[in-house]
């Protein structure tokens, strides 16, 4: 006797619920036909369903994505980096109160060091003749930001490696939910034939018809919702033995059409942008934006970020700004229409030396122009950058009043996207400080407010 398990699975997300509509109904559908067809069937989303880009998503901190999974009949989540670092420790242990599915995250610890009590280490589902399939999953090991915001995450391999000798020895199948990304993904398969299948995310891969690694297949369906994956593992229902495993995508735009979709979505913004209309600030005069020339908001956001690190000095890109602020009331929807990103501020110690090759890496005249894509950036391109404290006088760069001092240790403020090694390398290997979870919005609310 055969059995096939069906496993359909989302990944990265990150609330582009344009897509939405066309995925829950799909789902569902799939889902309803499997079960009266008498087969095995299985929703998974792989983690940063969540992001705060959306205003529906920022007004209701991810609340409303988890009714989303819950209308569309999901069985399993893993979180990725946008829940895990993207939320103050008290609201991502909120999120996930009315989830009707299971939350699977085998390297998460509270500040106790104890597991919250949202989440699962590992889960054993049983299919309709019997087999147990054992599901962990992973999410990506980002230290210092959940350290920052008081939680403990531990080494998802060393996690695995418990996991897999806990589970292997009473499942017939081991599928891992892997938000570690393609790399570990390939490595994972070489190092542990006792996983079956891994599905995966954080890195944005496609694999439109699966990728086998020794005996493990991994599936992966890009981000923003371009995706659906499905997975068909046939078993033999007396050896319980896996016999074959296949992978395939649907194309989100292939998808048959829903009823009101266009309107559905544009409900889900309006929403957002309504929960969001909270008065915060009066301005007597517009705060321009000029992502190419000197204009007043960036500067006034790079004053602020100073500031709130209690730094000597800072930059910014004007083009994290996305608009100006008119004259009048200002809400944190215009903030969060303005600075949509979930972008943190961040301090760094360093030397004088090193701070003026930073900053003489800020004055390539080609960032301006840069299309940026990632690091928590939702804009659309670097746009010139900005300083505070920081200035240009006789071909020298001075701090306050004086030319940089080669030795003199400074703290220089900037956003984190900064830190991650893709603008500026030399910063990777410094000691950083993130400030969590306040974001640049917070930072420049804070500033309005005084």
């Amino acid at each position: 006797m055969r059995e096939t398990i069906h496993i359909y699975h989302t990944n990265d997300l990150h609330s582009h619920l344009e897509h939405w509509p066309r995925i829950r109904d799909f789902l569902k559908q799939r889902k309803k036909k499997h079960e009266n067809d008498g087969e095995s069937v299985y929703l998974f989303d792989i983690g940063d369903h969540v992001d705060r880009w959306h205003p529906l998503t920022e007004a209701t901190l991810g609340k409303e994505n988890v009714e989303l999974l819950n209308e569309a009949g999901f069985d399993a989540v893993t979180i990725g980096n946008n829940e895990g670092i993207t939320l103050d420790y008290d609201d991502l242990n909120r999120l996930y109160e009315d989830a009707g599915f299971d939350v699977i995250v085998g390297n998460l610890l509270d500040r106790s060091s104890k597991r919250p009590k949202w989440l699962e280490t590992h889960r054993i589902y049983q299919t309709g003749s019997g087999m147990k399939v054992g599901v962990i999953g992973l999410t990506a090991y980002f230290k210092p930001f959940y350290q920052a915001l008081g939680w403990n995450i531990t080494s998802p391999m060393e996690e695995l490696e418990k996991l897999v000798r806990e589970l292997h020895p009473a499942v017939d199948m081991i599928i891992l939910l892997s938000h570690l990304g393609i790399r570990d993904d390939e490595m994972i398969g070489e190092r542990f034939p006792e996983i079956d299948v891994i599905l995966g995310a954080h890195t944005h891969h496609v694999l439109p018809h699966g990728k086998e690694v020794k005996d493990t297949m991994l599936g992966a369906a890009g981000k923003y919702g371009h995706y659906v994956g499905h997975m068909m593992i046939e078993v033999d229902t007396v050896t319980m033995q896996v016999l074959e495993k296949k992978a395939e995508l649907y194309e989100q735009h292939e998808l048959p059409a829903v009823k009101g979709e266009v309107e559905e979505i544009g409900q889900w913004i309006s929403k957002g942008e309504e929960l969001l209309k909270q008065d915060i600030a009066l301005l007597k005069a517009s705060l321009p934006v000029d992502w190419f020339q000197p204009s007043i908001l960036p500067d006034m956001l790079c004053n602020a970020l100073v500031e709130w690190c209690g730094a000597d000095c800072g930059f910014l890109n004007a083009g994290l700004l996305i608009d100006g602020l008119h004259e009048g009331a200002v809400t944190r929807q215009d903030l969060h229409r303005i600075l949509p990103h979930p972008i943190n501020p961040c301090m760094i110690r360093m030397k004088g030396a090193e701070l003026k090759e930073i900053i003489k890496q800020t004055l390539n005249e080609d960032w301006p122009q840069l299309e940026v894509k990632g690091l928590g950036f939702r804009g659309k391109v670097m746009g010139r950058f900005t300083y505070s404290n920081i200035d240009f006088r006789n071909h020298e760069i001075w701090i306050g009043n004086s030319p940089i001092e080669p030795s003199k240790q400074y703290k220089l403020a900037l956003p984190d996207m900064f830190t991650f090694g893709h603008f500026f390398p030399d910063l990777q290997r410094l000691e950083k400080k993130y400030f969590m979870p306040e974001f640049l919005r917070d930072v420049l609310e804070w500033k309005l407010k005084q």
